[in-house]
């Protein structure tokens, strides 16, 4: 990483200590270079789990980048559920002891599991809707990793995927049950020209600038293909620049619905990683989702890193 000295003085003082010292000679990194990195790498695990799955996706990525990991997990307590006046069931507080033991034997698990030495291994849990702690924790994160199975809608014990990517504000890799390992050697970033893609596409500078070979496709009308390769061919020359190997594409929309034919030239393409931005909005406290993100979620067999 590229420094260039500079001076800096005093910026605030905290119970009397300095948090910056005047005139001691300080440095600020590249911007490139902060920008190809990940210092922390955030992974959800629903408490009750066995398989190792998303865990060792982030654990790889966490150690290809020199990062820190960080587990979070969540339960909230379910209310009582009343019909005619009387209570049918309820959580006791021995269903929330319960719950918490839990939680913590996850937390051992998850070090056991995690390669990484101590200090790079974190545990965070909460007694809260588990989709709106991890948006909450997902400040600490430059990356926030989970599974792509859903187990029903049971918001109380699970985290909806989906909803959590439009929460966050940070990008996630959505990993496919049953799947371990990610090479991101060959990616396809799905573009669109929308201010998610964009912001994908720069939060997946890390893998796109390491990966062997990206290929940047667009999916139009017949009388957009001009347009689209200006488009695309742009992407390209901006990823060059930050040493990806990049090729581009345009296809013609299809009767195929576009998340399946993007999954099908991802196949074609070898790749393990589709990069694209995640569309939806909510609407009467209702999470709407565009149909290229629904389908992506629903049927892609490989990774999928998405920005709202």
């Amino acid at each position: 990483m590229r420094r260039r000295p500079v001076s800096s003085r005093r910026l605030i003082s905290v119970n009397g200590d300095d948090l910056t010292m005047r005139d001691k000679p300080s440095v600020i990194p590249d911007y490139r270079s902060v920008v190809m990195s990940l210092a922390n790498v955030m992974v959800y695990v629903d408490p009750q789990q066995q398989e190792e799955g998303q865990i060792r996706v982030a654990e790889a990525i966490a150690t290809r980048f020199g990062a820190s990991i960080i587990g979070v997990s969540a339960f909230a307590i379910e209310p009582p559920f009343v019909a005619e006046g009387v209570v049918i069931a309820e959580t006791t507080k021995a269903d929330v002891d319960r719950m918490q033991a839990d939680v913590a034997a996850k937390e051992q698990w998850f070090r056991k599991v995690v390669g990484l030495a101590k200090e790079k291994v974190e545990w965070r849990w909460g007694v809260e809707y588990p989709t709106v702690f991890l948006a909450a924790q997902a400040r600490a994160a430059d990356l926030v990793v989970m599974k792509r199975k859903q187990l029903g809608e049971d918001y109380y014990h699970y985290i909806d995927s989906a909803e959590a990517m439009l929460r966050m504000g940070r990008p996630i890799l959505s990993v496919p049950d049953g799947m371990t390992e990610l090479s991101a050697d060959r990616i396809v970033v799905g573009w669109k020209d929308t201010r998610e893609a964009r912001l994908a596409v720069h939060d997946a500078l890390p893998f796109l600038a390491r990966a062997s070979r990206v290929t940047v496709v667009e999916l139009c009308t017949s009388d957009q293909q001009d347009a689209a390769r200006l488009r695309v061919r742009d992407v390209a020359n901006y990823l060059e620049r930050h040493g990806a190997h990049c090729q581009c594409e345009v296809r013609v929309h299809t009767a195929e619905a576009d998340a399946r034919y993007l999954i099908r030239f991802a196949r074609e393409e070898r790749a393990d990683l589709i990069v694209t931005g995640g569309y939806g909005h909510s609407r009467l406290g209702e999470w709407m989702f565009g149909g290229m993100t629904r389908g992506l979620l629903q049927e892609a067999p490989i990774c999928l890193m998405m920005s709202h």
